[in-house]
């Protein structure tokens, strides 16, 4: 039998399985609603992987279009399922660590403290996330399509965007920081900045800010791991940005392989062993 994970968005669907133990590889599908995507994705995860309806034992579902379910879907079995426990059980199964803070990032970025044993605790979490990335870009750019956002952002240079220590003080040593912190996101904006400048600026802005907000939650608790899930860690600029951070705060930032599904493995393994 399989246990199955979905993972429901505003209008993306992720789902994930659990056949005897064993991961099977997750998918995710997009639509004009989640209805549609929650059935066209379940349509196609059985497709894809020869299950039937009647091989799923259960259907563990999470996520902000959750409320969409009752109690069962194509006859099987729904239970709804805790996303922030979902994010830390996905985060460290991913990771394989002990224990660490998992920060998801979605639309928004939630923050969540995850022990193997099972044990989680939601920290909070901030409003910057996809959304904002998106929607900045909208009004700056006239763009919102986060693939065109990132690739435009690839020739871009922060330094044209962001005020940075060594800007403020040719005698960084006095700060005691890295000359090239960022003091203020935007705050050195040149007027020959340009379109991929202000693209790059916006996604360092989000990814910094998430970045630190982690590693406070991380210092409260006294460890030094953090697992990054959720769409966001697919962007190009994510391993590079936060390898900056852990190098500067020695703090081990960490993306795993299949980071972006993290939520919806969690949500599956709240009805395994695993």
């Amino acid at each position: 039998m399989v246990t199955v994970g979905i993972d429901i968005g505003g209008s993306t669907t992720k789902i994930v399985g659990f056949s005897e133990g064993k991961l099977v590889t997750p998918i995710s599908v997009k639509a004009a609603d989640p209805l549609t995507s929650i059935y066209g994705a379940l349509g196609r995860f059985t497709y894809e992987n020869g299950f039937t309806l009647e091989d799923i034992d259960k259907l563990m579902v999470t996520g902000v279009g959750a409320s969409f379910i009752k109690d069962s879907l194509y006859s099987r079995p729904c239970y709804h399922v805790s996303e922030f426990e979902s994010v830390a059980k996905g985060g460290i199964y991913l990771s394989g660590l002990e224990r660490a803070v998992v920060a998801s990032m979605g639309t928004g970025t939630a923050l969540v403290y995850a022990e193997k044993s099972g044990k989680s605790e939601y920290l909070g979490g901030t409003g910057v996330g996809g959304g904002t990335l998106a929607g900045l870009s909208k009004i700056i750019l006239g763009m919102d399509d986060i693939d065109h956002i990132t690739k435009l952002a690839s020739d871009g240079n922060l330094k044209n965007i962001d005020l940075q220590i060594v800007d403020m003080s040719s005698k960084t040593a006095s700060f005691d920081l890295p000359g090239d912190m960022t003091a203020a996101n935007f705050g050195k904006v040149s007027d020959m900045a340009s379109r991929p400048d202000i693209a790059l600026g916006i996604i360092n802005m989000i990814f910094e800010t998430v970045g630190m907000m982690a590693i406070f939650a991380a210092r409260r608790h006294g460890i030094k791991d953090i697992v990054l899930t959720g769409h966001l860690t697919t962007v190009p600029q994510a391993a590079p940005t936060f390898k900056v951070l852990s190098d500067m705060f020695g703090i081990n930032f960490i993306i795993p392989e299949l980071s972006q599904f993290a939520t919806v493995i969690g949500a599956a393994l709240q009805n395994t062993n695993n």
